[in-house]
């Protein structure tokens, strides 16, 4: 039991096929860089989100785009999630020992499966958007009806977020560990028998990748398909096939980093999942690597909620000359009274189409 480790996989279940199998002992590296990587996190991510926030909502309220409304509750949930990377990373630093108590437990679990499924959803939301936008900005294109109040999908989105994380904030509990040491992991103690235990711990799992990774990807996909043919299109017609690449380009990359950051822990966890339900047959040597490799993968994760305010800082030309006007880090442009702030407009509005599709 010493040599168990203790992450995310039902550890100590003796009915699955991984109960035949002997762990390997965790990395000792492990204990003291995961801990510096979540705190490096945590203040990239606090300060990240947390100039988005400030830029979107104490900007004009006139100049703010439909897309921003997303964009300020994608940073509201990494904000929320970012916050409690100090804890785990002190639960690491400990060796997987918990000593915040039961309540914590429940309410960090609970916040980073809330981020994660209301940043998937904000992403699907802001692909929808950055679709509508960029069919809007074309010439003769159809037109549009006026677009609605965003308070309903967004209350909507935050409520079925809310409920699909449920199952972090009722089943995680603080259990005895080894070593006497207290872990924070899921308790299906009161739901199931320990036979039944791996197939409700498999549906959970299963479920929460579907619904909290590939459907998402799989809409970003699709909008983000149809934006590039849309902009195949149109750019053909203007001949302007430097600038054609360029936001394909963009497009790609953005889709690239949300898949590629949470790809590792979404395949890792469904291939310990399968083998544990006996749907897949993986050596043990393998499922030891899994188990190990999984700490880093949740940190690539979690390393998404940090990038997306710098990935939009880097490619949206009015995020950036808003953020420097509110912070106070741009000059004032010379020349008669107002002709700063039309300069400003004229500049963001030029990069409007630029920055279309171009928000993670």
């Amino acid at each position: 039991m010493e040599d168990e480790p203790y992450y995310y996989y039902g550890e100590g279940n003796e009915s699955g096929p991984g109960a035949q199998c002997e762990w390997p002992a965790d990395w000792a590296v492990s204990f003291s860089l995961l801990p510096v990587l979540y705190m490096l996190v945590f203040v990239l991510g606090l300060s990240g989100n947390g100039l988005v926030i400030f830029t979107v909502w104490r900007g004009p309220r006139a100049k703010r785009r439909s897309a921003d409304t997303y964009i300020g509750n994608l940073a509201l949930a990494d904000l929320a999630f970012v916050v409690t990377l100090p804890l785990w990373a002190a639960y690491t630093a400990l060796r997987f020992h918990w000593p915040f108590g039961s309540a914590l437990c429940k309410l960090s679990s609970y916040l980073v499966l809330l981020n994660m499924f209301a940043s998937a959803f904000c992403l699907g939301c802001l692909s929808l958007q950055r679709y509508l936008a960029i069919v809007r900005s074309l010439p003769r294109s159809r037109p549009v009806r006026p677009r609605a109040s965003a308070l309903l999908p967004l209350a909507a989105l935050w409520l079925l977020a809310a409920l699909l994380a449920l199952p972090a904030l009722l089943l995680r509990d603080t259990q005895p560990g080894p070593d006497n040491l207290t872990v924070c992991d899921m308790d299906f103690s009161g739901l199931a028998s320990a036979q039944s235990e791996r197939y409700w711990r498999g549906a959970l799992s299963l479920g929460t990748t579907a619904l909290g990774f590939l459907l998402p990807l799989l809409l970003m996909t699709l909008f983000y398909c149809c934006i590039g043919a849309s902009l195949s299109r149109h750019f053909q017609h203007l001949r302007q096939e430097r600038e054609k690449r360029r936001l394909l380009r963009i497009i790609a990359t953005l889709v690239a980093v949300f898949a590629l950051c949470w790809l590792p822990f979404h395949l890792l966890k469904s291939l310990y999942v399968l083998s544990e339900l006996g749907l897949l047959e993986l050596p043990c040597a393998f499922l030891g690597l899994v188990v190990l490799l999984h700490p880093y993968a949740t940190c690539l994760a979690y390393i998404n909620s940090c990038l997306n305010p710098f990935l939009y800082a880097f490619f949206d030309l009015r995020f950036r000359a808003q953020c420097r006007l509110l912070l106070g880090l741009r000059p004032a442009l010379r020349g008669p009274a107002g002709s700063g702030s039309s300069t400003l407009s004229a500049q963001t509005q030029k990069s409007e189409l630029h920055s279309l599709a171009t928000k993670v």
